[in-house]
C-alpha cells in the first residue's frame, strides 16, 4: 500500500486542473518501453511493465555505481524458469517526471544492462488510465473520472483474481485463450505448450532459441498462427513462441513475489510487444479496461 500511495502522490501533481498528462516521449529497446529516471541521484532509466507484480532494481546499476542502500526483507520471486530468493531495498531515492519520492521494498532483479536502473510494475499503472501510443512512442497519463472506460473498451478482459492483473482474451488460429497484458514481454504471443497443440502450431515450429527470463533461461519454440484476434482487429501471420517439450515454465508472470496465486480464469500465456507494436494501447489497469486503436 505504500508503494501505491507514494506512487498516486508523485502523479497527482502533474495533473493539476488538467485529466491528463502532456505527451511524453518513450525508448523503444527491444521491445520494451523507458522512461528517463533518477536514482539516487545518477540518470538512468526505468522500464515499464504491466506484466509484473512487483517493482525492481537492477543489481549489475547497484554494482556498477556500488550503492549501499537500506535493506529490506528477503522475498522469493517467481520467474518465467526459475524461483530464487531475492534482496529489498527501502527508501530509495529516485526523481520521475520531475518530482522527488522514496520507494520502499524494491526487489533486487536482473535487468540487464546497467543503464537499466529500475523496473516499475503495477503500482505505477494502477491508479491512473495509462495511454501508450507505441508507433510514435509517447505516453500519458489520464484521470480514471475523466474517461468512462466501460464505454470506450473494446478488448474483452477481466481482473485476475488474487493478483488483481489485467486479461485480456485473444483467438489463436479460432480459439480463445486468457493471456496476461504484459507491456514487459519484448517477444510477441508466449503460449504454453499444450495451447500452442490445441490451435495446430506443433506441426508448424520454425525455430527454436534460448529466452531469458528475471530468474533464468529456457528454449522456446516459434511458429506463425495463420490469424490473432485481438479485440476488433484481426492480424495474420502472427509469431508465437512456447516452451520447448520437457521445459518447465512458470507462465502466468515474469515477476511475482511467490504466494500471490494467480486464481480465477486461467492464464495461459502472455501478450507482448509484436501484437502491440501498432497499436495506441489506453489501459485502466485496476478494472482491466482496455481500448486499442490505431494511431492518428
Amino acid at each position: 500500500m505504500k508503494r501505491s500511495a507514494l506512487l498516486l502522490s508523485l502523479f497527482l501533481p502533474l495533473f493539476c486542473r488538467a485529466a491528463a498528462t502532456h505527451w511524453t516521449d518513450f525508448t523503444l529497446d527491444r521491445g520494451h518501453v523507458f522512461l528517463p529516471v533518477t536514482i539516487e541521484g545518477i540518470e538512468s532509466r526505468v522500464m515499464l511493465d504491466s506484466g509484473a507484480q512487483i517493482n525492481s532494481i537492477n543489481k549489475a546499476f547497484i554494482g556498477k555505481h556500488d550503492l549501499e542502500l537500506d535493506g529490506g526483507r528477503a522475498v522469493k520471486i517467481q520467474g518465467v524458469y526459475k524461483i530464487e530468493k531475492r534482496s529489498t531495498f527501502n527508501n530509495v531515492k529516485v526523481n520521475i517526471f520531475g518530482s522527488d519520492f522514496e520507494l520502499d521494498s524494491l526487489v533486487e532483479g536482473n535487468l540487464g544492462h546497467h543503464s537499466n536502473g529500475l523496473l516499475l510494475g503495477a503500482s505505477f499503472f494502477q491508479n491512473f488510465i495509462v495511454q501508450l501510443d507505441y508507433p510514435n512512442k509517447k505516453m500519458r497519463l489520464i484521470t480514471r473520472d475523466s474517461v468512462n472506460m466501460y464505454d470506450v473498451a473494446n478488448v474483452r478482459t477481466v481482473v485476475q483474481q488474487g493478483s488483481g492483473m489485467p486479461i485480456a482474451e485473444i483467438e489463436i488460429n479460432g480459439k480463445a485463450h486468457w493471456l496476461l497484458i504484459d507491456t514487459g514481454n519484448s517477444g510477441s504471443l508466449f503460449v504454453d505448450r499444450k495451447v500452442a497443440s490445441r490451435v495446430g502450431l506443433l506441426d508448424k515450429v520454425e525455430a527454436a532459441s534460448e529466452s531469458f527470463g528475471v530468474n533464468g533461461s529456457g528454449i522456446n519454440e516459434f511458429a506463425t498462427a495463420d490469424t490473432v484476434k485481438f479485440g476488433p482487429y484481426e492480424i495474420s501471420d502472427v509469431k508465437v513462441s512456447f516452451p520447448s517439450e520437457g521445459q518447465k515454465t512458470h507462465i502466468e508472470s515474469q515477476y511475482k513475489e511467490l504466494g500471490s496465486r494467480l486464481g480465477g480464469k486461467k492464464v495461459v500465456g502472455l501478450i507482448g510487444y509484436d501484437l502491440l507494436k501498432d497499436f495506441v494501447i489506453t489501459l485502466e489497469y485496476s478494472t482491466a479496461k482496455m481500448h486499442i486503436g490505431l494511431p492518428e
